[in-house]
């Protein structure tokens, strides 16, 4: 049971790790076609989840060429703003991660030009 357990926080810090880092996307400014689903969001940051779970004192490697890859393929605003609504949608129920999440684009040297902040209004996202 212990180990479903931890498997379970496992998951769940996963899509927020996701969910927060992908707001990375919806500050910048491109276009293209094509939406990107949560699942794109998750997958391109996974690496992200040993520096918000407390296991790496930084961001890896690969969680910063995540974060580079979420920007460039949100291209337009409609993309952008799928991609801010999911992380809106997963991080009002993993709170906790918040903090230590929404300080990646820094660390990974990606300026975003607002502040990632759970009140974050996606409608205002271009």
């Amino acid at each position: 049971m212990a180990m479903a357990m931890e498997g379970s926080y496992r998951l769940k810090s996963v899509y927020f790790v996701a969910a927060i880092i992908g707001m990375v996307v919806v500050g910048m400014s491109s276009k293209a076609d094509g939406a990107i689903s949560c699942s794109t969001v998750v997958s391109d940051l996974i690496p992200c989840l040993s520096y918000v779970s407390g296991s790496s004192a930084k961001p890896t490697k690969g969680c910063c060429n995540g974060i580079k890859t979420l920007n460039t393929a949100a291209k337009t605003t409609d993309d952008r703003q799928a991609v801010c609504n999911c992380i809106k949608s997963v991080a009002s129920s993993y709170s906790s991660y918040f903090d230590k999440a929404s300080k990646l684009p820094g660390l990974c040297g990606v300026n975003l030009g607002f502040a990632l902040t759970p009140s974050l209004d996606c409608s205002t996202v271009h």
